[in-house]
């Protein structure tokens, strides 16, 4: 077997290099005590501890950030580093990957971790009836031996230089073999913060787990409340008048209000964050590939992120890869604002004009409104009269996003190309909200995954990036950066991770108070 290391990894080009850090000076050494609050975006009545259908920032901060761990983690700096599992290694060909897992692990109920408790968490992604989005991951996988109780084996069908990347997806946490729908039930993981109470969509309250694994490196807070408010301007007004500790999402309209505020700072790192308009491409008039392309040159991508993003993110050309990606095609032709060819093109498709609704709500990510509405203006110039229908946030992921033909959404993007496209545009997989079909773009998703050579693999990436700007189905208009605030009395390493919002989700695992 070859030995493949963490740093290897990423140098070999198997994985995204690193990613962001904060610039900011290190900080002393951290210290235990006090309980973080945090007014968390991205809260909804249905939550669960069912880490299958977590898709936004509250249960995936407070799930994968505190209460449950995965097999590895993309640590602050952009390395792979072991979580649950404390090494790996693969043949050759990138087949089978052997994990040695880590010993003298619990869960919360006392249970011991070990092998088991991996294959049947893994097993729960592809068990009959789920809905999971970690699907296309764990349906990879061919076969798993158990070696002993700290080691394992999986064998993938195709090589995949970047598997142990994927199994620090949010999704595929760890849940104790034999007591699953018990742990689900109370929130039972082998993360640094166990449940004390867990109102959905309201409030969630932690407390810290004695003689944990990771003690002396993370997990610095006594116990941890986590509020729900959706609601931008109170998410901040909760920051400001120390209700809270730090919040996620910032709301642009009063970010001069929390710099004016001497005891609040801002963090803003750049990763892979983009906004989207996915258009189910089954549907007319989405399935005509002349109308996407009018819908993408009827956008003024400037425009959005200067009025919504206020200058914190950057113009996309329709594609997921972002500039925290390796792969990243920045030098594709741009699908500009052009209002006269967005005409041509649906002359070419038949229409004189067109009619559409498209289903918005600022659940979907700050602004969304806004921006749906701003589409609707730059699109009038090209005959396009987009109707905007302004959804309620709460259960905006279940009743309109994968369900109404066209509609505003966000997606965090992943450390590696092969991660965001097997995730949300590969065939068939629970979370491809555009349903679209090319055969090129799925031949090549499945080459470049097996591929270890960088240089080839770096071609197929940007010929499935050109694809897709051409002919996908979604509209990207503009990558945002993750901007979050906290009170002055906490602090960090000086490192923050840019994989998701609120330092890559484990802000509760990596800062203190200062």
């Amino acid at each position: 077997m070859t030995q493949i290391s963490r740093r290897g990894l990423l140098k070999t080009g198997a994985a995204a290099g690193v990613l962001a850090a904060s610039g900011v000076p290190l900080k002393a050494a951290p210290k235990r005590g006090g309980t973080l609050r945090l007014g968390l975006a991205g809260a909804n009545t249905s939550d669960s501890w069912d880490s299958r259908t977590h898709s936004d920032s509250f249960m995936i901060t407070t799930a994968h950030g505190a209460v449950f761990d995965t097999l590895t983690q993309v640590a602050a700096n952009g390395e792979l580093i072991g979580e649950l599992a404390e090494s790996w290694e693969a043949t050759p060909d990138a087949k089978t990957w052997t994990f040695k897992l880590r010993k003298g692990v619990t869960f919360h109920n006392g249970k011991a971790f070990g092998a088991d408790d991996v294959m049947a968490s893994l097993n729960m992604h592809v068990a009959e009836g789920a809905k999971s989005a970690a699907k296309p991951i764990v349906s990879a996988i061919n076969e798993m031996n158990k070696i002993s109780d700290h080691e394992l084996s999986l064998t993938l069908a195709a090589g995949n230089a970047d598997f142990p990347f994927l199994l620090s997806d949010y999704h595929i946490c760890i849940f104790p073999a034999g007591q699953i729908e018990e742990a689900i039930a109370q929130g039972i993981g082998t993360g640094l913060y166990k449940v004390e109470s867990f109102d959905p969509g309201v409030r969630t309250v932690l407390s810290r787990v004695d003689g944990h694994y990771k003690d002396g490196k993370e997990g610095w807070f006594d116990s941890v409340e986590i509020i729900a408010i959706n609601d931008a301007s109170a998410r901040m007004n909760a920051l400001m008048t120390g209700q809270v500790d730090a919040v996620n999402r910032v709301d642009f309209k009063t970010e001069a209000l929390l710099k004016a505020n001497p005891m609040i700072n801002i963090f803003e790192v750049t990763g892979n964050q983009h906004f989207t308009f996915p258009m189910l491409t089954g549907l007319s008039p989405f399935d005509n590939v002349k109308v996407r392309k009018a819908l993408k040159h009827a956008i003024n991508r400037q425009e959005m992120v200067d009025k919504i993003l206020l200058g914190h993110g950057a113009v996309a050309n329709d594609i997921p890869i972002g500039p925290a990606n390796q792969y990243y095609a920045a030098d594709l032709p741009l699908n500009d604002y052009d209002p006269d060819l967005a005409k041509s093109l649906l002359k070419e498709a038949g229409l004189d004009g067109l009619s559409v609704d498209l289903s918005a709500s600022d659940a979907a990510f700050s602004g969304a409104v806004d921006a749906a509405q701003l589409y609707q203006a730059s699109a009038k110039a090209a005959g396009i009269d987009i109707n905007v229908v302004q959804e309620p946030a709460d259960g905006y992921w279940s009743n309109v996003w994968l369900k109404k033909p066209w509609c505003a959404c966000y997606w965090s993007g992943r450390a590696t190309e092969d991660w965001m496209f097997s995730t949300a545009y590969e065939s068939g997989v629970p979370w491809n909200d555009t349903s679209w079909e090319n055969a090129r773009f799925q031949e090549l998703l499945l080459t470049a995954r097996a591929e270890l050579d960088p240089a080839k693999r770096r071609e197929q990436y940007h010929e499935m990036q050109a694809i897709m700007s051409a002919e996908g189905g979604t509209v990207i208009p503009m990558y945002a950066n993750y901007v979050d605030a906290h009170s002055t009395k906490l602090t960090n390493s000086g490192t923050i991770g840019n994989v998701f919002q609120m330092d890559s989700s484990r802000l509760i695992e990596r800062w203190w108070f200062a």
